[in-house]
């Protein structure tokens, strides 16, 4: 049963949210009543500078963290009761992370680097399959030393949709790379959404790479300062900053 005030279409929803750490004698308020939901099939982009509360809400979102207080729920199940084996099985067979490092292992091929993953689910794609979709299929075999930042993370994009998630998150996923490279990461990752379906989040500072979402949510001190919809996307390809 759909909680109450939730979109019939929203696959994770966070109700209220608030994040509270402790660093030494300084108390630190991440995240400060932060209502949002990740709609099925969009492709979402989480704006706002460092310390804002981004990642904070991406992971509790993800299941990588927990809220102070607050809601989180993943379709009809209730996250917040949770324990931690009930979240990594949530995080296993829904949710596709991508960072902005790459996370690698560098004795295994980009082939084997996705193997891994598909090891875990039900359903998987064939890792051959997903390198294809990210434009790696001739690729298979190499380690990642063999690669360049903006294939590793390719790799890193494969590996997070080879068990077929719901939901992709992506913190920073072209942080570490120069222009050229982000925009081919980027056309990736839109080309998941629109060709998949996968509901799509992507934190970022970097203002202009928002014309690529169906919705702008910009975040400023924890709390969700705009909720922006673009009248149209923009192809990632014709993204200049």
């Amino acid at each position: 049963m759909q909680a109450v005030g939730v979109p019939p279409d929203s696959v994770i929803s966070g109700r209220d949210l608030t994040k509270h750490y402790r660093m030494g004698e300084i108390d630190v308020m991440a995240l400060r009543g932060v209502t949002v939901d990740l709609l099925d099939g969009e492709l979402m982009v989480l704006l706002g500078a460092s310390g804002s509360g981004k990642s904070t809400l991406l992971n509790i979102l993800g299941g990588l963290d927990v809220c102070t207080s607050g809601q989180v729920r993943y379709r009809d199940e209730d996250l917040t009761t949770a324990d931690e084996d009930e979240l990594t099985a949530y995080r296993r067979s829904h949710v596709g992370f991508v960072f902005q490092f790459y996370n690698l292992i560098p004795s295994l091929t980009a082939r084997e680097n996705v193997a891994l993953v598909t090891e875990l689910v039900d359903d998987p794609m064939d890792p051959a399959e997903a390198l294809a979709l990210v434009g790696l299929g001739e690729r298979l075999d190499h380690f990642p030393a063999q690669l360049s930042g903006g294939e590793q993370q390719r790799v890193a994009v494969a590996r997070a949709i080879a068990k077929r998630p719901d939901v992709l998150l992506c913190d920073e996923p072209t942080g570490a790379l120069d222009f050229q490279t982000g925009i081919r990461v980027l056309s990736v990752l839109d080309r998941i959404n629109r060709e998949l379906g996968t509901t799509t989040a992507i934190i970022t500072h970097n203002a202009p790479i928002a014309a690529i979402a169906h919705r702008v949510i910009t975040l400023a001190d924890g709390r969700i300062a705009k909720v922006e919809v673009p009248a149209h996307r923009v192809a990632a390809e014709e993204l200049r900053w």
